[in-house]
C-alpha cells in the first residue's frame, strides 16, 4: 500500500463518480494491501458522505451537459461535409463569418494570400540572406521530453538565424528542434525583416491590432500534440506541407482533457483500446500546403505533423471578437 490512505479515498471517491460499482473498488482495494474488512468500511463510508452524494449531483448535470454537447455534435456530422474540411476559394468576409467563424465550423480558403511576396519569395537561401546573422529562439530536446509541449519553457535554446536554417535544411524528419509561436517574442523582432513579406489578410483580419502574427518554422517530422486554443485561429501555409487531425470542441467529453487545453491521446498514433470514448468523436483529417488558409476555430482540438520543411504562420486578430478567454479558468488538472 504505497499510497497514502487520503490517497486512497480520493481513488475512491473518483471511481465512483466515475460510475464504477463499489464490490469492484472493495476487490481492488484488498489487492493492493488492504483488508477485507477495512475496504469495504472505505467504500461504505465514502459513499454514504454527504460530500460525495453532492459531488454525484454535479456529475449528473455535467452529464447532462454532455449530453447537450453530443446533439450539437451529431447534428455538425449530419451536415453533408460534416466528416471533412471544406475547401472554398477566396471566401468573402460575410461568407467566412457567417458559415465559419460563428458557427464554429473549420474551413480550408484558397487564394487569400496569393499576393505576398513570401510565396515566391521565402526559401532557404532567401531566410540566409535577409536574416542569417540574426539570433533567434528555438526549442530543442523535445524528443527526450515526453511533455516537451508543456515544458517548452525549459526547451529553448539561442542560435542564428543561418544556423537553424543549415540545421533544417540538411536534417530528415525529427520532432527534436522546432521554431515554434512559443518562441516568437524574440523571434518577431530578431525576424522583423521577413515581415512585410507577409502583409495583414485584410479581408478577415484587423490591420490595426498589435498582433502581426507567428513564425512556425521546422523539419518535417515536427509534432504538436492534441490540445486546443483558447482563440479562433488562421494557419497560413508558406511552405511544405503539414497533416492536421481535428476534433470538434463538443466532443470534448470524449478527448480524455488531464490538464489545461492538453490531450492524453496521442495525435500520431491513436490508441482506441487505451482511449475507447475516443471511437464516439468525430475526428477529422485534412492536409494543408503552401497557399492554404485553415481557419482553426476556438476549443476544437487538434493535432499538426510537418510532411515537409515547412514554415506556417498563424493569427488570432480578426475583425470580430476574439477575447473568449477571460471566461476560462480551468488551467489545472482535470
Amino acid at each position: 500500500m504505497s499510497r497514502s490512505i487520503d490517497d486512497w479515498r480520493r481513488w475512491i471517491a473518483e471511481n465512483l463518480l466515475l460510475g464504477a460499482p463499489g464490490p469492484a473498488l472493495q476487490a481492488a482495494l484488498v489487492q493492493h494491501g488492504f483488508d477485507a474488512d477495512e475496504a469495504t468500511r472505505e467504500v461504505d463510508a465514502a459513499l454514504a458522505s454527504p460530500y460525495l452524494q453532492g459531488g454525484t449531483r454535479l456529475r449528473n448535470r455535467l452529464r447532462k451537459r454532455d449530453w447537450t454537447l453530443s446533439v450539437y455534435g451529431e447534428l455538425s456530422r449530419m451536415r453533408a461535409s460534416g466528416n471533412t474540411v471544406e475547401r472554398r476559394e477566396r471566401l468573402s468576409r460575410d461568407e467566412f463569418f457567417e458559415q465559419y467563424y460563428f458557427q464554429n465550423r473549420p474551413v480550408i480558403i484558397t487564394g487569400a494570400f496569393d499576393s505576398w511576396p513570401a510565396r515566391t519569395q521565402w526559401n532557404f537561401d532567401y531566410f540566409r540572406e535577409r536574416c542569417g546573422d540574426c539570433e533567434v529562439e528555438v526549442q530543442f530536446g523535445r524528443n527526450s521530453d515526453p511533455n516537451y509541449e508543456i515544458n517548452q519553457p525549459k526547451l529553448k535554446r539561442i542560435m542564428r538565424f543561418r544556423d537553424y536554417v543549415d540545421l533544417v535544411a540538411g536534417s530528415g524528419a525529427t520532432n527534436d528542434f522546432y521554431m515554434t509561436a512559443n518562441n516568437t517574442s524574440r523571434n518577431r523582432e530578431s525576424l522583423a525583416a521577413l515581415w512585410p513579406d507577409v502583409p495583414t489578410i485584410c479581408e478577415y483580419l484587423d490591420p490595426a491590432s498589435g498582433d502581426s502574427g507567428f513564425f512556425w518554422f521546422g523539419p518535417a517530422g515536427t509534432k504538436t500534440p492534441f490540445h486546443h486554443d483558447l482563440t479562433n485561429n488562421f494557419m497560413a501555409q508558406v511552405m511544405g506541407r503539414k497533416l492536421i487531425r481535428l476534433v470538434p470542441m463538443s466532443d470534448t467529453p470524449r478527448m480524455y482533457n488531464d490538464l489545461h487545453c492538453y490531450s492524453q491521446v496521442d495525435g500520431s498514433a491513436i490508441d482506441i483500446a487505451r482511449f475507447p470514448a475516443l471511437q464516439q468523436a468525430n475526428l477529422i483529417e485534412c492536409t494543408i500546403g503552401p497557399g492554404d488558409l485553415l481557419f482553426l476555430p476556438i476549443g476544437w482540438w487538434h493535432y499538426v505533423e510537418g510532411l515537409e520543411p515547412s514554415v506556417t504562420m498563424t493569427y488570432t486578430n480578426f475583425v470580430a471578437r476574439n477575447d473568449f478567454c477571460d471566461t476560462y479558468d480551468t488551467y489545472h488538472e482535470l
